[in-house]
């Protein structure tokens, strides 16, 4: 029904149920429309019309569906040397770009790398002429839509569009207004098919619980005439989970879902189709399209979300003409949202029977064999088995290995691993001894002849108390140059240059120093100097209170106040020496003297 409309260049809305072959539908007439140089040496089109870039364009949902949808044009289109080309994402960007490069005629993708690579001006989309979307309700429920339309206001205005899907939602028919001129809608059911599904396809409901629903799919499993069976589960982890349960339990199991890496996910489906593994478990992202000859069972795991989501998991078995199981286990929780499904299908599986794996019932209507348990016998299992499918390595971007696990750094590029543990080295190096070497002589060396003077503490001990030894090294360099004429200058302080009173505070300092040196030499211990600078001034003050007193009246200085109090006090000493030993704070002037008695002397 859809050739002969296809073929006209009218735009087409295809509806028909999962399996009646909708891929060569719209595949047929798009390889007709494509120019090829076969066309141009026969004469059936002319050379302007050959070009290197893609002329038809097929949006897919999935990347599993991307890729069968390509094998089957690149089967169709054999023998006119028709050029597809397949683009999704978790595959490598180069060999897509090169394959665009040499040339295209058809390209089948998933809307996301479709986008990507044509924002980036490597793919072409200005000579398309046929655009087909594929399973386009999936699309929508999916949130490709504002992709798909960003993809179409790239293609040009005169062109074919064709919509194929199981399921025509409202918001499709809706985007065909907006995209598509006066479509024709294809609805294809065969005469004796009233139900919304295949008629040669058994369907069976359980009411199951959620603990005993692997030990019921081991049995189910062991039923006589199985072939290929594909397990359907809501969730990620759950697909995970039962595949290697059945894998413990003797099955050739793989899994097929979105935390596996593509090149994982590939390898599954290529070891289904081969025959190597007969039990795929996987997510709804295998539920749209996948074609495998010889699946004689579908089983939900878990009830699906809605009636599309039913449609077509169990239309993937009984397709082209061929017959099939499908089996449906509902939990406690998912009767009400079963029961809505049970109504939009108009099935009649409205209150499901309550069933275990021990049932009778399960065994008699599934022709399991009596004794069955839930471990398949080592006679039995004859399958190669998941490994034994070669794992292709797609050069995924985003570093996720063979198995979804993310690669270490020294796993995805081993020749920088060396590379990769040089910053922490130079790290290293900026906080240790090579970047300090030219700072710590600077610190040392004034501070190594005055340790042992003025500390008496060597190695580590002096190392730590680093700002004291800078104090002390000042002192000490002090008490050097003071030492040499320690006596002379002692007995000499009181005839001192009296018509030079300028800078009476810096021989006092260096006299003070000197004799706190000799001091701390005789008592060994350094005590610590909390305020140095303020004990000198006293001292200072006091000594040249004394030598004023003893020579020339006291002049007249720039702070008077402070000076004229301690200058009264030192007159009062004078005045009574016999008294002397009295002082108002013997505590703090028991350090000073031996700096006031050679000034008397």
């Amino acid at each position: 029904m859809t050739l002969p409309v296809a073929l006209s260049g009218t735009d087409v809305i295809g509806q028909a149920k999962t399996g009646t072959g909708k891929t060569l539908g719209f595949g047929l007439p798009l390889l007709e429309r494509v120019t090829v140089p076969a066309d141009v040496e026969a004469g059936r089109a002319a050379p302007e019309l050959l070009t290197d870039a893609p002329q038809a364009l097929v949006v897919v949902p999935t990347r599993e569906l991307c890729t069968q949808v390509t094998n089957d044009l690149l089967t169709a289109g054999k023998v006119r040397n028709v050029r597809v080309l397949a683009i999704y994402g978790g595959r490598a960007y180069e060999p897509q770009v090169e394959a665009l490069k040499k040339g295209v005629d058809v390209v089948v993708g998933t809307p996301g790398r479709l986008l990507d690579l044509a924002g980036q001006k490597k793919l072409d989309l200005s000579h398309i002429r046929t655009l087909v979307l594929d399973e386009a309700d999936e699309m929508l429920d999916l949130g490709f839509l504002p992709d798909v339309e960003k993809i179409i206001n790239m293609l040009p205005a005169k062109r074919q569009t064709m919509l194929f899907s199981a399921t025509m939602p409202g918001a499709v028919i809706g985007l065909a207004r907006r995209y598509m001129s006066q479509p024709t809608h294809i609805r294809a059911t065969a005469p004796d098919d009233e139900g919304a599904t295949v008629a040669n396809i058994k369907q069976h409901v359980y009411r199951a619980h959620s603990m005993d629903k692997p030990e019921m799919v081991a049995r189910i499993l062991q039923a006589d005439g199985r072939g290929l069976a594909m397990i359907f589960c809501r969730t990620k982890r759950t697909a995970a989970d039962i595949a290697e349960q059945l894998e413990r339990r003797g099955f050739a199991s793989g899994a097929v879902h979105g935390d596996l890496g593509q090149g994982a996910r590939e390898q599954a489906l290529r070891a289904f189709r081969n025959g190597k593994v007969d039990v795929l478990v996987c997510t709804d992202v295998a539920a749209r399209g996948i074609d495998v000859e010889g699946v004689t069972h579908v089983i939900n795991y878990q009830s699906p979300e809605d009636e599309k989501t039913y449609l077509h998991r169990v239309g993937r078995t009984g397709r082209a003409g061929a017959t099939g199981t499908a089996i449906t286990l509902v939990d406690w929780d998912d009767i009400p949202r079963w029961q809505l499904i049970n109504k939009a299908l108009e099935l009649d599986f409205h209150d499901p029977v309550e069933t275990y794996s021990t049932s009778p019932h399960l065994f008699a209507e599934l022709e399991i064999p009596e004794g069955t348990k839930g471990i398949l016998p080592r006679a039995e299992r004859t399958r190669a088995g998941l490994d034994a499918e070669e794992l292709e390595d797609l050069g995924e971007p985003g570093g996720r290995g063979p198995r979804g696990r993310r690669r270490t750094r020294e796993e995805e590029r081993p020749e920088r691993a060396e590379r990769t543990r040089t910053p922490r080295q130079r790290r290293r190096t900026r906080g240790g001894a090579p970047v300090e070497e030219p700072v710590a002589p600077a610190v040392e060396a004034p501070s190594a002849p005055s340790a042992p003077a003025v500390d008496g503490v060597e190695g580590e001990s002096a190392e730590r108390r680093t700002p004291r030894r800078r104090r002390r090294t000042r002192t000490g360099a002090a008490a050097a140059v003071a030492v040499e004429a320690a006596a002379p200058a002692l007995v000499a302080e009181p005839v001192a240059d009296e018509a030079a009173p300028a800078k009476p505070r810096r021989r006092t300092r260096k006299t003070a120093a000197a004799a706190e040196t000799v001091a701390e030499a005789a008592v060994v211990e350094a005590p610590v100097e909390e305020k140095p600078r303020r004990r000198t001034r006293k001292a200072a003050v006091a000594e040249t209170a004394v030598a004023e007193a003893a020579a020339v009246e006291a002049p007249a200085e720039e702070k008077p106040r402070r000076r004229t109090r301690k200058a009264a006090a030192s007159a009062d000493s004078a005045a009574a020496p016999e008294q002397q030993p009295a002082e108002a704070k013997p505590r703090r002037r028991t350090r000073k003297a031996p700096t006031a008695e050679p000034a008397e002397g």
